[in-house]
């Protein structure tokens, strides 16, 4: 499976960072199999890092391989296990159960604040997924454990320019 990462640079050796920011599914490795939102991503970064250049680092994924070996915390629509799975990451709580990958929809700006409501108690769990699936979502894939590093080969980039 072709994957992308996007960025502000090259990246031929994912790591699992630390983030001082908290994310949908925790700290790691993100990509994306959408070119489209590893674009995006590219977008968001140049604002916040320099250079001010958008990279898309291409990846071949072994996902079939890394279905059989690994600990894989899968969601395919934004349901209420995916909303308590992001809404624990964002609060810094983690995951109920360990994993080396997790693949799911994207909590965007426009998603986070119904995930936000729902946290707050504004909105209870069937009103926020009732929210959350009119919205595209674009898939993303965490890698979480260095072992998961392991399933990725780097093929190559496109540098895309810089901020406009």
């Amino acid at each position: 499976m072709v994957i992308y990462h996007g960025s502000n640079i090259v990246v031929e050796q994912p790591i699992i960072l630390q983030s001082e920011r908290m994310l949908d599914f925790s700290i790691g490795f993100y990509t994306t199999p959408i070119k489209e939102q590893a674009l995006r991503w590219t977008e968001q970064i140049i604002r916040r890092r320099e250079p001010k250049t958008q990279v898309l680092s291409i990846y071949d994924f072994d996902s079939e391989l890394a279905d059989r070996e690994l600990a894989i915390v899968r969601y395919f629509e934004p349901d209420g296990e995916w909303l308590d799975f992001v809404s624990a990451n964002r609060m810094g709580r983690g995951a109920a159960r360990p994993y080396d990958i997790a693949i799911g929809p994207v909590a965007n700006d426009k998603v986070y604040s119904v995930v936000q409501f729902y946290e707050n108690g504004v909105y209870d769990k069937e009103e926020a997924i009732k929210r959350l699936k009119v919205e595209k979502l674009f898939i993303q894939i965490l890698f979480h454990s260095e072992k998961s590093l392991s399933y990725l080969r780097f093929t190559g980039f496109e540098k895309l320019g810089g901020a406009k």
